[in-house]
């Protein structure tokens, strides 16, 4: 960590590493109970490895989490990181939606001083907590030089993970995430880093996204296709949404009564990715399912990663082709 020590913002925004319930029990408790401040004094030796400040940004249960949230922790995560004595950022998040906070803030975090989330699966009050262990290495990989420029990442269970490619794999085991068929980035052993891989996918800095804050973000729905399933729910979901990203069986496809009310919605202006229900591949242009290339290929974001590329991308520009570039780049 070099002679001095870095100065580190711990961002909290509640979740299950803030949970309390029956002493012991690692179930039935309630996410977002206790103060970050409670968390820290709970680890022994994390005030050696960084000057430590915890700000208790929100104390949520991460399926509370929405687009104003996202907005207001982006933010506050720029001006922060704008700041000279400020040397990296821990953010303390639920599990259940990591993964799309992870990317949102990938795309919109103008910086390329280390931003890393965390969390845990076990409450608090769990035997064998796991939020102590895993926050403890988030601090050490934000104060660590070989963390600067991957864009934003993310720490379990010893391992480092992409805000864009986590995904979590598990709603029981502690070890919760992984990264499709990538790898991960990196691990941890105790309080050393150790970089294996870098993603080459724009983020941070180099995204436009991060250009200038932002202040609201189109409506983009999620619909989700299943043997029999009608196509009226697009239909209903273009009523109020200015784009709709699909999550297709297989390679993102769907039936032949989907695509023709898809074409028909897409003619009226809607935009539309193609995104997958299956946990591994990719989604490429279908001449099949999308014969007049009026979708958009989500390649290897999930339906909810998708559909966070997709806003961003809606606050932009309208044009379908410069979104499909988007996605390639992004």
């Amino acid at each position: 960590y070099g002679d001095k020590m870095k100065n580190i913002i711990i961002v909290a925004t509640g979740g299950t590493i803030a949970g309390s319930g029956k002493v012991g029990k690692a179930t039935n408790y309630q996410a977002g109970k206790i103060n970050i401040k409670e968390i820290i004094d709970s680890i022994p030796m994390i005030n050696e490895v960084a000057n430590l400040k915890a700000i208790q940004l929100f104390n949520v249960d991460s399926n509370e989490m929405n687009e104003e949230h996202w907005i207001i922790l982006a933010n506050k995560i720029n001006d922060l990181a704008s700041q000279k004595n400020v040397d990296g950022i821990v953010v303390t998040h639920g599990t259940d939606t990591l993964d799309e906070t992870a990317y949102f803030l990938n795309l919109t975090i103008n910086t390329y001083k280390p931003v890393v989330l965390t969390g845990a699966m076990r409450p608090a009050s769990a035997t064998s907590a796991d939020g102590p262990i895993n926050l403890y290495q988030a601090v050490c990989l934000a104060s660590c030089d070989d963390a600067l420029g991957h864009g934003v990442m993310a720490v379990f269970s010893s391992t480092i993970y992409s805000g864009r490619d986590i995904q979590k794999i598990s709603n029981f085991k502690t070890d919760a995430f992984d990264q499709k068929d990538f790898g991960c980035l990196g691990y941890m052993n105790d309080d050393k880093v150790m970089m294996f891989s870098r993603t080459f996918k724009k983020h941070t800095l180099q995204s436009v996204f991060s250009e200038k804050p932002i202040t609201e973000l189109p409506p983009v729905g999620i619909v989700y296709y299943y043997a029999g399933a009608k196509p009226d729910i697009l239909t209903m979901m273009a009523q109020n949404h200015r784009g709709i990203v699909i999550i297709g069986s297989g390679s993102g496809n769907y039936s032949q009564a989907w695509l023709n009310e898809i074409e028909t919605l897409a003619a009226k202006g809607i935009i539309f990715v193609r995104a997958s229900r299956v946990n591994q591949g990719i989604v490429y242009e279908s001449d099949v399912f999308d014969p007049h290339n009026v979708c958009i290929p989500s390649n290897t974001l999930s339906g909810q990663k998708a559909r966070v590329l997709l806003m961003l991308a809606l606050s932009v520009t309208q044009n379908t082709k410069e979104i499909k570039r988007i996605f390639n780049e992004y």
